[in-house]
């Protein structure tokens, strides 16, 4: 396939209790603009690698910008829904947490994608694996909803006219392209609509945070079912994403290194031997089945 901080805080009140008196003492108020202002530019980041992905340079054409629509208005959806899952689910759940921080940046796509701070510990396994699946649970289903709807409007060009940067398929999008488009001949591929693109990119960026490693939403799935084996299976994954990485994409190294350098052990809750209900391990046998579902060994495929 081709393709054509400062901290902030919510504010609550608290009680400090001294010589038996009682004053209420509030935290900072969020710092609202840090989130518009991020936003905004990555909205303007998006658009500008959704009309470059088009053939145009929006900055000699001003006109061109508006052809990054479908791409970036797509991929923003998918990133703000996935986010919103944890931060609603947090809220929910009574645990602090900040609003999406979006991440703009000079890349093919125009983000590093986008995340919430937690400022205040998770005290209840539920409650860590309500927070941990409810992101990548939400982003799926947009990134679904994405891929189906672009992929109508995607072309299906023979393979010797097309260059550049090819894409990996994940499972899902296999199912999809093949009830969609049908089964494509030996000798051709599919040139993907934006639409379709930013879908694909909700799921590998789903993949990815599913891996289960350290802190990653799939790292709090792990720890809510399987506490006593999460740090086996963190440092499991580092010569798997290595081996990866020698016979594979490149960038797998990247993913290897980075938990260690911020750490593959996970905070504790409050209650070691707390049990989850039926329902929850459903959940968590569901992020496992859509983590299978995005993963691709070779995302990116030089031609």
């Amino acid at each position: 396939m081709n393709h054509g901080p400062q901290d902030v805080t919510i504010p609550i009140e608290i009680e400090v209790r001294g010589d038996d008196e009682s004053r209420p003492v509030s935290l900072p108020a969020p710092r609202l603009w840090i989130h518009a202002v991020l936003f905004i530019a990555t909205v303007a980041s998006t658009l500008f690698a959704g009309a470059v992905q088009q053939g145009v340079n929006p900055l000699s054409t001003p006109s061109g910008w508006v052809l990054g629509i479908p791409f970036s208005f797509t991929l923003l959806a998918i990133l703000l829904t996935h986010e919103m899952g944890h931060y609603l689910t947090s809220r929910w759940h009574r645990v602090d947490a900040t609003l999406p921080y979006f991440i703009p940046a000079p890349s093919f796509i125009g983000t590093f994608g986008a995340f919430i701070r937690m400022r205040s510990p998770i005290m209840e396994k539920r409650a860590l694996l309500d927070i941990g699946a409810s992101g990548p649970i939400a982003g799926f289903v947009i990134s679904i909803a994405a891929v189906v709807a672009g992929l109508r409007y995607s072309n299906v060009v023979q393979s010797q006219d097309l260059g550049g940067i090819g894409l990996g398929a994940p499972l899902v999008f296999q199912l999809i392209s093949n009830w969609v488009i049908g089964p494509v001949p030996e000798g051709y591929d599919v040139v993907l609509h934006p639409v379709a693109f930013a879908g694909w990119i909700g799921l590998f960026v789903t993949a990815l945070n599913l891996i289960p490693i350290g802190q990653l939403d799939g790292g709090h799935v792990v720890f809510a079912i399987l506490e006593r084996y999460h740090r086996a299976i963190s440092l499991s994954m580092i010569p798997i994403l290595i081996a990866m990485g020698i016979f594979g994409w490149s960038g797998w190294f990247v993913w290897a290194v980075l938990p260690l350098l911020i750490g593959i052990g996970h905070p504790p809750t409050m209650d070691p031997y707390e049990r989850l209900d039926p329902a929850r391990r459903a959940i968590a046998w569901a992020t496992l089945a859509i983590f299978v579902l995005c993963f691709t060994p070779e995302p990116f495929i030089i031609h």
